[in-house]
């Protein structure tokens, strides 16, 4: 695909455009939506061949792959009659949010335009973040390949399991941020405590990488019978925070497939 739209420029839409201008990789004309008008003025001005345009029609009209990332709470105001051209690939990246729904919103012709599913995550911008979509394309896995791996999934009923576990990111970083401030708290200086805690948990990112070894498998790998790793998973992360977790997860779960229109899950 040369010619890349999104509709709806923000953390996403800035991650995906990032990573397109990566060196290594090709750099296809980009249009942006002029919802997100700083991130899009911004972007235009620092890369060559993204352009801002006057509206999200002409995003769909001069694209060939139309990313759709919009809030799920702004999609009636922001899609509402948008028509794209069914030669065209729409990229529905809104979460809970299904491709039936969003066919639904768009105008009458788009009825034959091809809709796929994605999860992108902001390490796209740095061409590291394996994408799951559904249903496979192979123009929508080849254009996420590029950006650090494709996932496809067999039906959307698995594609919202995934959803979910997106949710599960700012609670990992509010678990740092808890580990520095109990260091804190118990006079270490709190740079001195944050650079310590970043740096722990940097190495456990580096270990994720190597797949010969399962979740499991690098767990035990890292904790000693009886050592201080395996005294805080028993104690603290135990059965009934485990509990606690998948109950959360399928409640989000729920959610994402029957959504309430008056709660918003980003």
């Amino acid at each position: 695909m040369k010619r890349i739209g999104i509709i709806g420029v923000g953390e996403i839409g800035r991650a995906l455009v990032e990573g397109l201008r990566d060196p290594a990789g090709p750099t296809p004309e980009v249009f942006l939506s002029p919802r997100g008008a700083r991130t899009s003025a911004d972007l235009s001005e620092r890369y060559e061949g993204v352009h801002v345009c006057a509206d999200n029609q002409q995003v769909a009209d001069r694209s060939e792959l139309v990313i759709v990332a919009v809030r799920r709470q702004d999609r009636h105001e922001a899609l509402d009659g948008l028509r794209v051209d069914g030669s065209k690939v729409v990229v529905n990246v809104m979460a809970g949010v299904t491709n039936d729904d969003l066919r639904s919103m768009l105008a009458t012709d788009t009825t034959d335009a091809t809709l796929v599913r994605a999860i992108p995550l902001p390490s796209v911008r740095e061409c590291r973040s394996v994408t799951v979509t559904y249903p496979s394309h192979p123009a929508v896995d080849t254009f996420f390949e590029q950006l650090g791996g494709t996932l496809p999934v067999a039906d959307e009923a698995a594609f919202d399991v995934f959803s979910a576990l997106t949710g599960t990111l700012t609670a990992h970083y509010a678990y740092l941020a808890t580990l520095t401030s109990w260091a804190a708290g118990r006079g270490i200086p709190a740079h001195a405590a944050e650079r310590y805690v970043r740096g722990l948990f940097q190495s456990v990112g580096r270990a994720l990488g190597d797949e010969t070894r399962s979740l499991q498998r690098l767990s035990a790998d890292h904790e000693t019978p009886r050592g201080n790793n395996e005294r805080i998973r028993t104690t603290w992360f135990d059965e009934t925070n485990a509990a606690t977790l998948s109950n959360a997860l399928d409640d989000l779960l729920n959610d994402l497939r029957h959504p309430p229109d008056h709660r918003v899950h980003p």
